[in-house]
């Protein structure tokens, strides 16, 4: 699924945006922080780092802490999102924010998944597939979550 465009100066506002948020984890529990950055259509930037919570279960990822900030706000469309942690390799969203940010992103959305020492230093060859400079590695969330169960689907004939 080709990913919709991103222009280079959005795509680095969002990559900034959640390495700021990772600032803010709360993340006492794992030491694991995690910072992620929708951008909205209208351009806004709503920023997320993970929460957690003495119970495991109350723990709150990046992904949703950003999208619960924003539809609690009114803005229910987005365009892209950047997620970071503290780990070289970038990292993906578990499978319940994938099913949380398929309720309001398309299926085409871009997800960059940033290593937490970007920007990679280059070697001097081209990134390899699906990676972009800095290390980031670019997918969509019908990559992340193929034959994926959306609201329009609640919309299908019952027999």
């Amino acid at each position: 699924m080709e990913a919709l465009s991103l222009p280079l100066e959005s795509r680095e506002k969002l990559i900034q945006a959640a390495i700021e948020a990772k600032e803010f984890a709360y993340n006492r529990y794992s030491n694991f922080r995690v910072g992620a950055a929708l951008l909205a259509t209208d351009g806004t930037i709503i920023k997320g780092a993970n929460i957690e919570n003495a119970s495991y279960g109350g723990t709150i990822c990046a992904e949703r802490t950003a999208i619960v900030k924003a539809v609690s706000e009114g803005t229910r469309s987005f365009i892209a999102i950047a997620i970071v942690s503290d780990v070289a390799a970038p990292i993906s969203p578990c499978g319940i924010c994938r099913q949380v940010l398929r309720e309001f992103c398309s299926l085409k959305m871009p997800v960059l998944l940033v290593p937490g020492d970007y920007p990679q230093p280059s070697t001097g060859e081209a990134p390899k597939p699906g990676y972009s400079e800095g290390g980031v590695r670019d997918t969509t969330l019908g990559e992340l979550l193929p034959d994926s169960f959306g609201p329009e689907d609640l919309e299908r004939p019952r027999t």
